[in-house]
């Protein structure tokens, strides 16, 4: 799904209508019902609700959701911020529809009078918006931020800009869920504007309809789905790849074995953990579906330059459909020189994480995708390692770092944390939206080194859209972990069994028209 901008929003609702010949007013129709179904589903036994709408188009789609909410049997007060006469084109046609008397609100006083109700709906204004806000819709918005009632934001929260990515400036409406239409804009996805659901429902613009310079996808269900489709009747294990784990060390021999085990859940037909000889013990115990095979190491139980002689990698690398290489592997010297040693000569695909990416620090030139399936994972820390910056640096500039890096090596670059990116060499980005604060713990990035090499395995072909599944379930199996487990004690190894489930609701929910994204 392309995240687009407030002008190009403007732009696409243009082209519906003149292009494609959706009036207008269908548009603000659907929009209506989009969001009163969303109240009803988000608030079910909510019998008193109050409408604050603005002079412009979001308040239009206000005066349809309080029509439509009145004929659902809700209680409804609808509250205008404007005199009738200044209402124009398709929002003053839908305030003619209305059944109910509004209240004209001119003060303060006049409109708290009005918020003692079970949900507001906050239709004061758009993404056409530009701060800061002033005169009463200010007015409004400190009143409503002060009230106690859940708050709907229709379209986006009044007061922010729909294209700022981080901190929004001046007065802005909270809310409690937000309904917005077609396609995301940049403070949807980066801005924090919500705790809660922001849902994006279609309201009748054709696909063709919707463009975006900005190069910025949101991952959604049904790109997902067919990463995890049924199976033909015929299958067996070697139709779904051989992925070939490299890591793990005394003391970390965990972060091999999650990421071999994750491999499985995700679903590729075989598993094998090669590991320093110390380690492997350990790594066997935890799951007997996982293979394993010893390796040379140092006096300090890490993986040992030894390891290459006599070709045992290349042997061990016959037949292996994926290389993930670095969970557990440590930053011994000898160690990175055989991370280094093996991505160079590699010719399966590649996932690369962990102390294997910190292998190549001040030298990342050497990391190159050019002929072959190459990913990389690395959370702010490693990435400004990678790229000789701070945490700080990357933080505040996530998309060009990633973008400019993948299409500099020619490589896809998952950049973790709170929206997970995804930067193709071409130089589009994609962006998550799954995930929470609970997997802010030791070892979920090896799940998702093994779930996306596990992904890739099926799908050798197509690599790229396996890494952008593999983000999605791997941040989906966290949220479902977190139903049970909680945020505090959320564990990696919780999300290795989520994600069954998490592959059974994305297969739901790519059937379904909206898309709702968390906080």
């Amino acid at each position: 799904m392309k995240i687009v901008s407030a002008a190009e929003m403007r732009e696409i609702d243009r082209v519906t209508s003149e292009r494609f010949g959706v009036p207008s007013l269908t548009l603000m129709e659907n929009a209506g019902a989009a969001l009163a179904n969303s109240v009803i589903s988000y608030y079910p036994d909510a019998t008193r609700i109050t409408v604050i709408c603005g002079k412009g188009n979001n308040g239009g789609d206000g005066f349809v959701a309080a029509r439509k909410l009145q004929n659902q049997a809700r209680e409804v007060k609808l509250v205008l911020l404007a005199d009738p006469s200044e209402l124009r084109g398709d929002a003053a046609e839908m305030f003619r529809k209305l059944t109910l008397s509004p209240i004209l609100a001119r003060s303060e006083n006049e409109l708290k009078a009005h918020l003692d109700a079970d949900v507001l709906i906050d239709a004061i204004l758009g993404t056409g918006f530009r701060p800061p806000v002033s005169g009463l819709y200010a007015t409004a918005i400190a009143a409503i931020n002060v009230s106690t009632a859940p708050v709907v934001a229709v379209d986006i929260p009044s007061g922010a800009d729909a294209d700022v990515m981080g901190e929004q400036v001046g007065a802005v409406c909270r809310a409690d869920g937000i309904v917005t239409f077609t396609a995301p804009r940049p403070a949807h996805i980066f801005g924090l504007l919500t705790a809660g659901p922001t849902v994006i429902a279609p309201i009748g613009s054709p696909d063709d309809a919707i463009t975006s310079q900005l190069n910025l996808n949101l991952i959604v269900p049904r790109d997902v789905a067919l990463m995890i489709a049924p199976r033909p009747p015929e299958s067996n294990k070697g139709s779904f790849g051989h992925v070939l784990v490299i890591g793990g060390a005394v003391g970390k021999a965990g972060a091999a074995a999650m990421a071999g085990m994750s491999v499985l859940r995700a679903g590729a037909g075989l598993s094998t953990v090669a590991t320093a000889e110390s380690a492997l013990a350990t790594v066997a115990g935890f799951h007997p579906e996982v293979m394993t095979e010893p390796l040379e190491e140092t006096d300090a139980g890490t993986i040992s330059m030894r390891a290459l002689e006599y070709g045992r990698i290349e042997t061990l690398s016959q037949g292996k459909t994926v290389l993930a290489i670095g969970p557990g592997i440590s930053r011994h010297p000898e160690t990175s020189e055989f991370v280094r040693n093996i991505v160079q000569k590699a010719t399966a695909a590649i996932v690369l994480d962990a102390d294997g990416l910190n292998a190549f620090e001040g030298c990342a030139e050497e990391l190159n995708g050019v002929g072959r399936s190459f990913v990389i994972t690395p959370h702010p820390g490693e990435m400004a390692r990678l790229v000789g910056s701070t945490v700080a640096a990357v933080q505040r500039d996530r998309i060009n770092v990633a973008r400019s890096f993948a299409r500099d090596h020619n490589l896809i670059v998952v950049l973790k944390g709170h929206r997970t990116l995804i930067a193709h060499p071409d130089g589009s980005v994609w962006v998550n939206s799954t995930g929470n604060p609970g997997m802010a713990t030791g070892g979920t990035g090896d799940i998702l080194t093994g779930v996306t090499a596990g992904l890739i395995a099926q799908n050798p072909q197509r690599f790229f859209e396996a890494t952008i599944a593999a983000v999605h379930l791997h941040g989906f199996a966290g949220d479902v972990a977190r139903e049970t487990m909680g945020e505090q004690s959320l564990v990696a190894t919780d999300l290795i069994r989520a994600l069954p489930e998490a592959m059974r609701r994305t297969r739901q929910s790519a059937l379904k028209l909206a898309v709702t994204i968390g906080a």
